[in-house]
């Protein structure tokens, strides 16, 4: 129901992110619809790439009936910095490798000035 696999379960259990579900007398576990309600949340706050320490401050904030909503956007404000730092930086990786790609004929030469970038002295360059 939750779209979550049983090992990601226990990680979220054990990782304190979500509240124990009562077990049947067989042993299974069995989710009220807050446990479903939770697994949910938790699997739409990781797509979003918060972490776990941040999900666990949420979740308490989403249990907290008086929370002051300004938490809430805090938290959401700070992952997409995050995000956004994480964006730049994949668009100066592009731009290296495209550059890299551009220098590199692509032939049966055994040149290849991607290899030689790699190992130049480069190395501590940005990018």
């Amino acid at each position: 129901m939750s779209g979550v696999s049983a090992r990601l379960i226990r990680f979220y259990e054990s990782a304190g992110l979500l509240t124990p579900a009562g077990r049947d007398a067989n042993g299974y576990r069995d989710f009220d619809d807050r446990n479903v309600y939770e697994l949910r949340f938790i699997k739409r706050a990781r797509t979003l790439g918060f972490p776990i320490k941040q999900i666990i401050e949420l979740l308490n904030l989403w249990r907290d009936k008086k929370r002051p909503s300004r938490k809430v956007r805090a938290l959401a404000e700070i992952q997409r910095k995050v995000i956004v730092m994480r964006m730049e930086s994949h668009r100066e990786i592009i731009d290296v490798l495209t550059r890299l790609m551009n220098s590199c004929q692509g032939d049966d030469r055994p040149e290849c000035p991607i290899l030689e970038d790699f190992g130049s002295k480069g190395i501590h360059r940005k990018l």
